[in-house]
């Protein structure tokens, strides 16, 4: 059985979208920010006391990323892990996700901008780079991995969907019509309910 720890304004729905993409039977547990998130049970198994965290088989896995790479590869029947021909883009795409887009949209959003001459010191360069990026990988490819949905779909794509709909990522032909192709998974719409 698998053990879901959220809230529902967090980044816990990606990793529940991954939940739902899986197919597998799993108990929610939706936390509060300043209490039950911050018990002694559940610092107990993830000590930075945010969510998600999943306990499946004893094991505990956090960070969204993490979440669903591993939900990938440990329920393969799902066919969200990537297949050999696809794994350098897979891996490449999800940590780009989780390192340069994270770190660039985050900084951006609370005012820090890279000075220009300090662009080679940050991981991301600057935020006009991460985009540009982005763009120009999903100008050529129809979903992260190639040519079919992943798992670093579920993750980069809800950052590109939540991206445009906060303002915090430019709205990009490219980017657009690659989220409209994401958002009509069914496992997307049964979390999201209609969040688009």
């Amino acid at each position: 059985m698998i053990e879901f720890y959220t809230n529902p304004q967090s980044r816990g729905l990606i990793a529940h979208w991954m939940l739902e993409e899986i197919g597998e039977p799993y108990t929610m547990h939706v936390l509060e920010y300043h209490t039950s998130m911050k018990s002694p049970d559940y610092l107990a198994i993830n000590p930075m006391g945010k969510v998600p965290a999943l306990v499946h088989d004893g094991a505990v896995v956090t960070e969204v990323a993490a979440i669903c790479t591993y939900l990938a590869e440990a329920f393969p029947k799902a066919g969200l892990a990537p297949t050999a021909s696809e794994r350098a883009a897979y891996y490449r795409w999800m940590f780009f996700a989780a390192g340069p887009v994270e770190s660039a949209v985050t900084n951006n959003a609370m005012g820090f901008v890279v000075p220009d001459e300090r662009k080679r010191a940050a991981g991301y360069g600057s935020l006009a780079d991460v985009v540009a990026t982005l763009d120009q990988h999903l100008s050529k490819s129809p979903y992260f991995a190639g040519d079919r949905f992943t798992a670093v779909d579920v993750y980069a794509g809800s950052q590109i969907g939540w991206g445009m709909q906060f303002g915090t990522l430019p709205t990009t032909p490219s980017f657009s019509a690659y989220f409209e192709r994401i958002k009509t998974r069914p496992a997307w719409k049964k979390v999201m309910g209609g969040i688009s």
